[in-house]
């Protein structure tokens, strides 16, 4: 699976590259394009049902997304499979099962 992630950074980084976009692509500005794409998928849910909005949109923005999180966790040496692990384990321990199950209430109202 790892494999499969480092083979999509580094086609999205060589795309970045061979338009020359490197110069644009800080944290800051990384951080701020995933926000921008992160709200363009959320207008296509805006005043909908919950199940209506369009596929191949969705495809899109959510591409957009996850290429932005790759280039923001490339930019700064980030291990994308370990920090989702750690996250888990994180996330693991703030929601147990015998508390959580069922549940969509936060840790700390657990």
């Amino acid at each position: 699976m790892m494999e499969d992630i480092n083979s999509l950074i580094t086609q999205i980084v060589n795309f970045r590259d061979e338009r020359d976009w490197k110069q644009f692509h800080n944290s800051k500005d990384l951080a701020l394009a995933l926000s921008v794409e992160a709200s363009e998928l959320l207008e296509l849910f805006l005043w909908k049902e919950n199940e209506d909005f369009n596929l191949d949109k969705l495809k899109d923005e959510l591409a957009d997304v996850l290429m932005y999180a790759l280039l923001l966790a490339d930019k700064n040496n980030l291990d994308v499979g370990q920090i989702v692990l750690d996250k888990i384990k994180k996330n693991a321990d703030k929601y147990p099962v015998d508390k959580a199950k069922g549940k969509a209430t936060k840790y700390n109202e657990l």
